[in-house]
């Protein structure tokens, strides 16, 4: 009974995610329901650079706000994958993201961490861009 209730909420839960990524509908609708970004994907991309941790040091020393960022990754990749029913990371592994996602934020300094984690799903070809 619960995976048939899985199965009937994905679709319409794809649909919506994808339609709400991609910029779906009209401006005017898309302005006024547009939906409210949470957590650390709204933290500027140097807010972010700044809680690198160190090449030398194991994940479990790097900083509190460089974990809540991975894990807030882990949360926007693991809702994309369901969503549109595969691995947006094409089996990248969330540390390997992190420094991809480090990158495109050095390079697009003016993006907040949720562009700079879409820019890098739409990079590996799991979503199309609007542009």
């Amino acid at each position: 009974m619960l995976e048939r209730l899985f199965v009937d909420l994905r679709l319409p839960v794809a649909l919506l995610t994808l339609t709400a990524l991609l910029g779906g509908g009209s401006a005017a609708a898309s302005e006024e329901t547009a939906p409210a970004l949470w957590g650390y994907g709204v933290k500027s991309c140097a807010a972010f650079l700044s809680t690198l941790p160190r090449n030398d040091l194991p994940l479990s020393l790097a900083d509190e706000d460089y974990l809540r960022h991975r894990q807030w990754l882990a949360g926007f990749v693991s809702g994309l994958n369901f969503a549109i029913g595969r691995d947006v990371l094409r089996g990248a592994e969330l540390d390997a993201a992190m420094t991809r996602i480090a990158a495109i934020c050095k390079d697009n300094p003016g993006d907040d961490f949720f562009n700079a984690s879409l820019r890098l799903v739409r990079s590996l070809g799991q979503l199309k861009s609007d542009q």
